[in-house]
């Protein structure tokens, strides 16, 4: 299948990253690529949140959370489950990377897909991997995943946001289909 690309979202110095236009019925899968995300303010966490108007954002969603991690002394290393980033049932923003680092060499990659959002039949489910180099000179890889639990409305805006304050970065939306 191929990917088309919607809109692309150039941040500098943003709170927000928003795409608000072009999610409809016309592709069943999105995917959201995110290219050097580098927070202004050092040790904070890169978030996700939907909306069926654009306005109001924060969608319940049911999430949850895989985490490897590497130090980059080569002093430690794990992959595991991590039930601290999950969701049950609440309209907190999804946590995409965490305890991001603002350095020059330090920032976040990655990729949302979210499925169907269109539909006012069934939830939306999404999942994501993303890989940031932390504040405490580590690296995580973060692989969230779940769904939007509204089956009568649709998704018709992603938000991309820091836990505190501005970040640099490029958001790409693309369609599959």
């Amino acid at each position: 299948m191929a990917m088309t690309l919607i809109t692309t979202n150039t941040s500098s110095g943003a709170a927000t990253s928003d795409f608000t236009t072009g999610i409809d019925s016309t592709y069943k899968l999105y995917i959201f690529k995110f290219y050097d995300v580098n927070p202004a303010t050092d040790n904070v966490h890169f978030y996700v949140e939907f909306s069926t108007d654009n306005t109001t954002w924060g969608m319940t969603k049911t999430s949850t959370m895989f985490i490897a991690h590497h130090e980059e002394d080569d002093g430690a290393a794990s992959l595991a489950y991590n039930g601290y980033y999950d969701h049950a049932n609440t309209t907190t923003p999804v946590f995409m990377s965490g305890f991001n680092g603002n350095g020059a060499d330090e920032c976040t990659a990655g990729e949302l897909h979210l499925f169907s959002p269109a539909s006012t039949t069934y939830v939306k489910h999404f999942y994501g991997c993303s890989n940031s180099s932390q504040a405490a000179d580590d690296t995580h890889n973060w692989y969230p995943a779940g769904y939007i639990n509204d089956a009568a409305n649709d998704v018709t805006g992603v938000r991309f946001t820091m836990s505190s304050g501005n970040f640099d970065g490029t958001i790409k939306m693309y369609g599959v289909g």
